[in-house]
């Protein structure tokens, strides 16, 4: 096997343990507790984590084998990945609407990512990765102090991801730097850098998984997809001397691919809003009628309720012995009878000493069983 080839296949290997990854983030999202410690507790995210790192490690060594231009586009599969996964393992539908945009936005970020050019690999100087870090972090603060301001799921979800993709994107780069400057006999000169990757890491997989919250799956995804190798080749362009191939045709070209997967983008960010109101839509009578007649009202299953006539009083009270009514029973000692929780109140069945009427049986009234 040659090293291009094993690199493709590392890549592949990648997006596949970063879709499985996202899939089960969302699941959690969606199933625990709005704390922030909540998914700590749960099993599953500690796979998705572990998912996302070795998607991680595995992208790292497909990099080491073969050349970014290559490598960094097939990680854009990670979205063509996930959204088949979320349909076959957790029932979730996805529209036309939804494989367009991520068809588009995987189309686009590929040919971005593809007439990248290839160029001598340099590391940035001390001073820069400083000022790069300075950046990144007032990006990441000021991308999740905005999604803390929107009421929006959607709008939030994607702000959130364009943050974690920052740090996610910049930690490759820096990851880029300690491979190139990495050497056994001084390695501890690379520890800050790694205590930066770890600490960039880190956030970007905390923003992503609250990025997930009520706004699918789709969306954040491809937004994280998306701001993460384009943050990188933004810094290798302006840092790294990287160059975008055939030269003034190549870069109008990169831009028309930029612009297709920004419209994947909005594709996608629609069709979960679209997807949104319709579930909010059907729900809405069902809170208008809960509202109107209060929480206990009787079911037509047989769940406890209140009178259907609208008072909150309860039940009504049985009649005391001799009531009026054509089925009045006689007077003598009335044996208590337990509150029923019924829309009407149901006459009583006469006693065996008075005759039946006989309208009973035509007019399609309950009867009261009597039980031992």
């Amino acid at each position: 096997m040659t090293s291009l080839a094993l690199s493709v296949l590392l890549a592949l290997a990648s997006a596949v343990c970063y879709a499985a990854g996202a899939i089960l983030q969302e699941h959690v999202a969606a199933t625990t507790p709005r704390l922030a410690s909540a998914p700590l507790r749960r099993g599953s995210w500690w796979t998705a984590v572990s998912l996302n790192g070795a998607g991680a490690v595995l992208h790292v060594i497909a990099l080491a084998y073969g050349p970014l231009s290559v490598v960094q586009p097939l990680g854009a599969l990670t979205i063509v990945f996930a959204l088949p996964m979320a349909a076959i393992f957790v029932r979730r539908r996805v529209g036309a609407a939804g494989w367009r945009g991520a068809l588009l936005a995987t189309v686009g970020l590929a040919g971005l990512l593809s007439l990248t050019g290839s160029s001598r690999a340099q590391s940035l100087a001390e001073r820069d990765g400083f000022w790069l870090i300075v950046i990144t972090v007032s990006v990441i603060a000021v991308l999740a102090g905005a999604a803390r301001l929107m009421r929006s799921p959607g709008i939030r979800g994607v702000l959130l991801a364009a943050a974690a993709g920052t740090a996610f994107g910049i930690s490759s780069v820096v990851t880029k730097n300690v491979a190139v400057e990495w050497t056994w006999d001084a390695w501890e000169d690379a520890l800050p850098n790694l205590v930066t990757i770890g600490l960039l890491a880190s956030g970007g997989v905390l923003l992503s998984q609250a990025s997930y919250r009520g706004a699918g799956l789709a969306s954040p995804l491809a937004t994280a997809t998306v701001v993460n190798p384009v943050v990188a080749t933004a810094v290798g362009i302006a840092a790294l001397g990287e160059h975008f191939r055939h030269g003034a045709p190549g870069t109008l070209l990169a831009l028309v691919a930029a612009l297709v997967a920004s419209t994947g983008l909005v594709m996608l960010t629609v069709h979960n809003a679209e997807a949104e109101g319709e579930a909010a839509t059907e729900d809405a009578p069902q809170a208008r009628v809960a509202a109107a007649v209060g929480p206990d009202t009787l079911a037509p299953d047989g769940q406890d309720g209140r009178d259907a006539a609208g008072g909150g009083a309860g039940p009504k009270a049985p009649e005391e012995p001799g009531g009026s009514g054509p089925h009045a029973v006689p007077g003598g000692p009335a044996e208590p009878v337990p509150p029923l929780h019924l829309p009407r109140p149901i006459p009583r069945q006469p006693t065996g000493k008075e005759k039946p009427d006989p309208r009973l049986p035509g007019r399609g009234e309950a009867v009261l069983q009597h039980h031992a």
